[in-house]
């Protein structure tokens, strides 16, 4: 008797689509909800497309979200057209087992953090790579005056970071906000909260990946075996 073949382990394509699909439990009918930036989140704008006529519409988080948006007809809000949002949908590069997470891998933390804070809820959509003990595998981004780069790269190698400047076809990428992003490398982050306060102090910085202020209410995470659900405090 032959044993029966061992079921195939999904792509990490069919994770990201696994919980998109899953973020739409969390969303509130009739009402706007806050949609972040990144491949797993592009698979959540896809399932969301399918229940359009049931919200009101979404924030974004980007130029990028913002034309998938609208292009599938979902009508987009600007963020200072909205006080408050039920939920906010996004990804992330890394995420504890506290809800604290490293955010900006697609260049979009800052806005990303402006719509986290109006929102009443953050639910993190990953799949099960993305899940850390400690913070800082993933190389930081973080979003910077362009004028003060090299002083800020000199900031984190005190701290025994080495940072560089984010390029784009040979040149530094510049975000939505009109700035770069330096991406820091050697950290290992044991006190988010702290750590975030500390360098959104800098002079220069616009905002560090570090979410912990804006940590995960939720985690949908994707594994093989289907979607596990983390929730934080």
């Amino acid at each position: 008797m032959t044993s029966p073949a061992p079921a195939q382990a999904l792509t990490q394509d069919e994770l990201k689509a696994q919980v998109g699909r899953a973020a739409l439990d969390y969303v509130v009918k009739g009402e706007i909800v806050g949609v972040g930036t990144g491949s797993t989140v592009n698979k959540f704008i896809d399932a969301l497309a399918t229940i359009k006529s049931e919200i009101r519409g979404a924030v974004s988080s980007s130029v990028a979200s913002t034309e998938r948006l609208q292009a599938l007809g979902i009508p987009v809000f600007d963020s200072n057209e909205v006080e408050e949002l039920a939920v906010y949908i996004d990804g992330a590069d890394e995420i504890d087992g506290r809800g604290y997470m490293i955010k900006g891998g697609g260049a979009a933390l800052t806005r990303e953090k402006i719509v986290a804070g109006q929102s009443r809820r953050f639910v993190c959509i990953a799949d099960s790579s993305k899940l850390v003990n400690t913070l800082g595998a993933f190389p930081l981004p973080v979003e910077v005056i362009p004028m003060a780069t090299q002083r800020v790269i000199r900031q984190f190698a005190r701290l025994g970071g080495q940072a560089q400047v984010r390029l784009k076809d040979g040149a530094p990428l510049v975000t939505d906000n009109g700035q770069h992003i330096i991406d820091v490398t050697g950290l290992r982050i044991t006190d988010p909260l702290g750590f975030e306060t500390e360098v959104n102090q800098w002079p220069g910085v616009i905002t560090v990946g570090v979410f912990a202020r804006q940590r995960a209410s939720v985690c949908l995470l994707g594994t093989s075996s289907g979607v596990r659900t983390m929730r934080f405090g």
